[in-house]
């Protein structure tokens, strides 16, 4: 068997599993595809960030192609930041997208009807706390009483939390200073904070342009996984339009992780950075879109408790009923 047979073969059996456990047998009788066309659904409304295969997706317009041809359209729209796309997605302004660990937790907390439908493997380097290359601040410990920006409820909550817990700091001990990316960038440039927790491309835009410096990093504190989510309604009513685009993110997956030049263009059309900063961010991400197995759900679940155990949710959780019924879930991430 060739390689690329091989592949072919690893992502049809991925996606077999993540359609068949998340969305069930579709109705028999009119595909959904039409049943849509006949409603008047002709979209997928994609919520994205500045990072990871979506943007991708965008970038290479594989995907307008092949839902061209079900008669589908596709509108992209991009957040700043994990909690507000899922905001959007709790409103209606879109139907799917991907945000990092944290950002689920604090939808579900706050009641958005929202599913998770697949994951790309854990990514721990793709985020940091940095503080600027002048700082007297050498370890965690040290961030004690200083005042740390971050994006609230963000992948980088979670970071912070672990990070601090590593150092034996409480986390009221700090002083969190809750900013979006571009404006805790400019408290940072300005000296106005001590530390900045944050993602890439971000990060690798502070390390390259900035001299900022890493404090800690993910690795041995977070798995930093990137989930794609949507939201309950359309992904009941439309399995075989999001089998189609997590298909799409697979290929853009197998492509990514082969070509990191072309990659780094195509990040830097879309994103507006260097093609040195989008390279760097490029290199620590994780490629291979999975379904969602025990084992990620069971971290998902630390994540919830966490936040929970701090009152940064106003109610605990359970990670899982946030799966369709249907759902089986695959017994290992491996």
């Amino acid at each position: 068997m060739t390689h690329r047979h091989a592949q072919r073969l690893s992502r049809r059996t991925t996606l077999g599993l993540l359609f068949a456990a998340a969305a069930g047998v579709m109705a028999a009788g009119m595909p959904a595809a039409a049943q849509a066309q006949a409603k008047g659904e002709l979209q997928v409304r994609i919520g994205y960030q500045k990072y990871g295969t979506l943007t991708l997706l965008k970038g290479r317009g594989t995907l307008e192609k092949r839902l061209a041809e079900q008669g589908v359209g596709v509108k992209w729209t991009e957040f700043p930041a994990g909690p507000v796309l899922l905001e959007g997605l709790n409103v209606g302004s879109i139907d799917f997208g991907t945000v990092g660990e944290a950002p689920p937790i604090f939808a579900q907390a706050a009641g958005a009807s929202l599913v998770y439908v697949g994951n790309e493997p854990a990514s721990p380097a793709s985020e940091a706390i940095v503080v600027p290359k002048g700082s007297g601040l050498r370890t965690l410990a040290d961030l004690k009483g200083k005042k740390i920006a971050l994006n609230k409820g963000s992948n980088v909550h979670y970071l912070l939390l672990k990070a601090l817990e590593k150092a034996g700091v409480a986390y009221a001990d700090i002083q969190p200073v809750f900013l979006p990316p571009a404006d805790a960038r400019a408290a940072f440039e300005r000296g106005s904070v001590d530390a900045w927790a944050i993602w890439d491309p971000f990060l690798a835009a502070a390390e390259k342009q900035l001299g900022a410096r890493v404090l800690a990093d993910g690795k041995g504190l977070v798995a930093n996984y990137q989930f794609y989510l949507a939201s309950r309604t359309y992904a009941e009513k439309n399995p075989e339009i999001l089998r189609i685009v997590l298909d799409e993110v697979a290929k853009v997956d197998d492509w990514g992780r082969n070509n990191p030049d072309e990659v780094a263009t195509i990040l830097s059309a879309q994103t507006g950075l260097g093609k040195d900063v989008v390279a760097l961010a490029a290199s620590r991400y994780a490629y291979g879109v999975k379904p969602v197995s025990i084992d990620v759900i069971a971290s998902q679940q630390r994540v919830a408790d966490a936040f929970s155990s701090l009152k940064l949710i106003p109610k605990p959780i359970v990670v899982k009923e946030a799966l369709l019924p249907a759902r089986q879930l695959a017994t290992s991430t491996k």
